[in-house]
């Protein structure tokens, strides 16, 4: 379908002639080059189409905590900082975990630690039990965070060996 220019006004006859353009007098060839005209309206509108849209979840489960609460003997000096020196122990795990050392200081860290360490192992929980743990057992409950990500870490750790040649 070909559009058609708007008018061109009868005052700009003579710049349009100006430009080698010549211009009759009648009103239906009083049009405009296609650089003179204005935007033109839209003629048709699109149709409603069908659109399909797939989403596809993919979730992973990592299963359950490595460690049980209660399995401080896995790690020994997890444990015993855990009963002398819980606080420390913990501003150890938010720098594992790649938080800022202040942290623990801020309230309700703990848990709100506890809860992005489960989600991001995909640990089977739900946050009224990180809850209930972190407030009923608290050193237990930073030594398992601090063995989890010992363990975690230590799987996801790679070596990258380089050869450099020189000529």
């Amino acid at each position: 379908m070909q559009q058609l220019p708007l008018l061109k006004s009868v005052d700009k006859k003579e710049d349009f002639c100006e430009r080698g353009r010549e211009l009759d007098d009648t009103p239906a060839e009083r049009w405009t080059s296609w650089s003179d005209r204005a935007e033109l309206p839209v003629l048709t509108q699109p149709g409603l189409g069908v659109t399909t849209t797939t989403v596809t979840t993919i979730t992973q489960t990592g299963g359950d905590w490595s460690t049980g609460l209660c399995d401080v003997c896995d790690d020994v000096s997890t444990c015993l900082a855990g009963a002398f020196i819980p606080c420390c122990l913990e501003v150890s795990l938010a720098h594992q975990y790649g938080e800022c050392l202040c942290l623990p200081l801020l309230p309700a860290s703990t848990f709100a630690m506890r809860v992005a360490i489960r989600e991001r192992f995909k640990i089977r929980g739900s946050v009224c039990e990180d809850w209930v743990t972190v407030y009923c057992c608290y050193p237990l409950a930073v030594c398992q965070m601090t063995r989890e990500m010992k363990r975690r870490l230590k799987r996801q750790m790679y070596t990258v060996t380089t050869t450099l040649e020189s000529s």
